[in-house]
């Protein structure tokens, strides 16, 4: 049994070290190249691109090309001709004729339009818009990715941190635990004191396991983010959180950064479009003019008949003026629309830079609020055993003030955590 369990663990450690790791500036290479959303967010860029080069072929003329060919079951085309002779009381019968019981039709035709009350152009502006707002977009997508990745990284950062606090428990309670035998075995405490720390232990240990499982499953997290088969080992490089720099040195202009946002730019994009849209209304409402040329052929009555043509024609929309100058306004409130939302899609921009700025300051806060909790916790501690030693405390506080301590260390690393995630986030929204 022992030596089944030895070379479990021997594979596990070996699963563990064949595993490739990554950093977090490499997790954020594959995220943008292999994301599900960045995928679709290049797709959409190209489909934008299809819709310009489409709309760009209605510069040209339309040119189509129509065949038949009939077999009826009799003549569609019948005469029936009356014979009279200067001859009284002869008559003959009428003569009888029949045309067009089959035969052949077919043509091409060319069409160029001249003037469309300048629909082709507001089309193709707008199929350009359309392909710039789909840039904007891939850049919003790279935002949103990198923002999840530092999450997911930080994270496994943050529980790694929290083992190696559960390991330094571990190492203090064995101490304490080693002490209180002592004190038992000496008279001076009672079993309860043991059964106590081990209490203690079988909690550091639950813990462990939670954190370890919230590892495993973040890991994974990461790895399906940035698109790497599940199957094969993932694992990152761990980095020191270190010492921050104080926020002030990344702070930037509120507003200046809002304007500057992929998202703002896709806003004024789209009060573009909805400009274009106007032209586009109102066009529909103009006349058309265009001309052409075609070449038909047709066999209808056993003879070969072939010709060409040249023509043109002109549209006026009478009726449809009425309607239309509904629709123009339409299309004009909804202009009007689009730019309050984007006056206050803006405003908000500010309000959430602004949001993130006092949330990287507050995280910077909790980091040195931590370190003096430490700093307490521990000194509190070291008194507690001294005392402990000394029998002037119940084991009970020498707990408490080992509990005090881990609480310190989980906050440090959560604060240091949650301020690598809130200054990644501020650099984001605010365009760098």
């Amino acid at each position: 049994m022992k030596r089944n369990l030895t070379l479990l663990a021997a594979l596990v450690l070996c699963s563990t070290a064949s595993a490739q790791t990554y950093t977090l500036e490499q997790c954020r290479t594959m995220a943008l190249e292999n994301n599900n959303k960045m995928k679709n967010s290049r797709l959409d860029v190209d489909i934008a691109g299809q819709t310009r080069r489409e709309a760009f072929t209605n510069f040209f003329p339309n040119i189509s090309a129509a065949g038949m060919a009939f077999d009826a079951s009799h003549d569609m085309l019948r005469l029936s001709v009356p014979l009279e002779l200067p001859i009284p009381g002869l008559t003959l019968p009428p003569l009888s004729m029949g045309m067009m019981k089959h035969g052949l039709m077919g043509g091409v035709t060319a069409l160029q339009p001249l003037f469309a009350g300048r629909q082709v152009a507001a089309g193709n502006r707008l199929a350009r818009i359309g392909e710039e707002a789909g840039g904007l977009k891939l850049k919003v997508s790279e935002r949103e990715v990198n923002e999840t990745v530092e999450k997911y990284f930080w994270q496994i950062v943050a529980l790694r941190g929290k083992l190696e606090t559960l390991d330094a428990v571990d190492r203090q309670l064995e101490q304490i635990r080693r002490d209180v035998e002592m004190a038992v075995k000496a008279g001076i405490s009672t079993r309860n004191d043991l059964l106590r720390v081990e209490l203690k232990q079988q909690e550091t240990e639950s813990s462990r396991l939670k954190v370890e499982n919230g590892i495993n499953v973040t890991r994974l997290l990461l790895a399906q983010y940035v698109g790497m088969p599940l199957e094969e080992p993932f694992d990152i490089e761990t980095e020191a959180f270190g010492t921050p720099d104080a926020p002030e040195s990344w702070y930037t202009d509120a507003a200046a950064a809002a304007k500057l946002r992929p998202e703002a730019r896709l806003l004024d994009k789209n009060v573009e479009a909805s400009k274009q849209q106007i032209r586009m209304t109102r066009g529909r409402n103009m006349p058309t003019v265009g001309v052409g040329a075609g070449y038909l052929y047709h066999d209808l009555s056993g003879q070969d008949n072939d010709f060409g043509m040249v023509f043109a024609s002109v549209s006026v929309p009478i009726t449809g003026w009425w309607g239309g100058s509904h629709a123009v306004r339409r299309e004009q409130l909804k202009r009007r629309q689009a730019e309050n939302d984007r006056r206050q899609a803006v405003e908000m921009m500010q309000v959430e830079i602004t949001q993130c700025w006092n949330e990287l300051q507050e995280a910077y806060k909790q980091i040195l609020l931590a370190r003096k909790t430490i700093t307490s916790a521990t000194e509190n501690l070291r008194l507690n055993e001294d005392y402990f030693r000394a029998g002037t405390v119940s084991l009970t506080d020498l707990l408490d003030a080992q509990t005090l301590l881990q609480q310190g260390r989980d906050l440090l690393t959560d604060a240091s955590a949650d301020y690598r995630v809130k200054l990644a986030k501020y650099l984001l929204v605010t365009g760098r």
